[in-house]
């Protein structure tokens, strides 16, 4: 399975990838089903480690192969990494901007972007949306650097990120669809909007990998680009949302977790 798996177009290998992280995702919100609720220790705890999950995932599985890949072709090794982190961070920041949105743990009338009259439940998919796409691009990006034949960019390595995804995903599933079910949303429709907010994943993972693959001469920069995303959202949307109920040291435990693991997955496997 492993070996047909590595064989594949790597743009079908994003692909899969992408729907595996979307499937943790909705596994994660169809805990909704089987709770009547979890404690804001263990939601704040996730949180956390997504966020460690996430940067660990931006400098072992994006910064440093952008680094490397620059070496090997003799360029300056930090500015490719330097510029596309820097238009990674830009793009989630005009995202940021644009889209409106509501973070978890928001009141209503804290809701960012431009006003709108679109209900609570739908600001609060948006916000997990925004966050997801960079982790489709980072998956896509990966699985198209690994294409590139160049050691610094394995499959392995773009296998280890979609797994280290994955798993911080599924926390982050409950952590959206059971604040619906509190808010009154119905079982059903939480788990929904709960597993729509990564379906965005599939979708950018394409888009990365294609991109590319087409142009190989950006690898750096879109290895840095998404690490850039990724650490934007984890600065301006997990980490706060994580430490506003008065666990933040279960959070940063959760955050220190989650960057070790996601650690061991990218050396392990990478």
């Amino acid at each position: 399975m492993i070996a047909y798996f590595l064989s594949l177009n790597p743009v079908l290998q994003a692909l899969i990838a992408g729907c595996f992280t979307w499937g943790m995702t909705a596994l994660g919100a169809s805990m909704v089903f089987f709770s009547r609720g979890v404690s804001q220790r263990l939601l704040d705890g996730s949180l956390g480690f997504a966020a460690g999950v996430m940067i660990a995932a931006s400098i072992w599985s994006l910064l440093i192969p952008a680094i490397a890949m620059t070496e090997e072709i003799g360029g300056i090794p930090w500015f490719p990494a330097a510029i596309g982190f820097i238009a990674g961070w830009l793009f989630l920041w005009l995202l940021d901007r644009i889209v409106p949105h509501l973070h978890l743990g928001f009141p209503i009338d804290m809701a960012e972007g431009p006003k709108t009259r679109l209900p609570r439940t739908v600001l609060l998919v948006m916000a997990i949306t925004i966050h997801n796409i960079p982790e489709g691009l980072a998956i896509g990006v990966a699985f198209g650097a690994g294409a590139a034949g160049m050691p610094a960019a394995a499959v392995a390595g773009a296998v280890a990120l979609a797994i280290g995804i994955g798993i911080q995903n599924l926390p982050e599933g409950l952590a959206i669809s059971l604040p619906l079910r509190r808010d009154g949303v119905s079982r059903l429709r939480s788990f929904w909007y709960g597993q729509l907010s990564a379906v965005v994943e599939p979708v950018a993972a394409v888009a990365g990998a294609v991109a590319v693959i087409y142009a190989m001469p950006i690898l750096p920069y879109a290895l840095a680009f998404a690490a850039g995303a990724m650490v934007f959202v984890v600065v301006e949307e997990v980490i706060p949302e994580s430490q506003l109920h008065g666990f933040e040291n279960v959070a940063t435990f959760g955050f220190l977790a989650g960057f070790v693991i996601m650690m061991i997955l990218d050396v392990a496997l990478g």
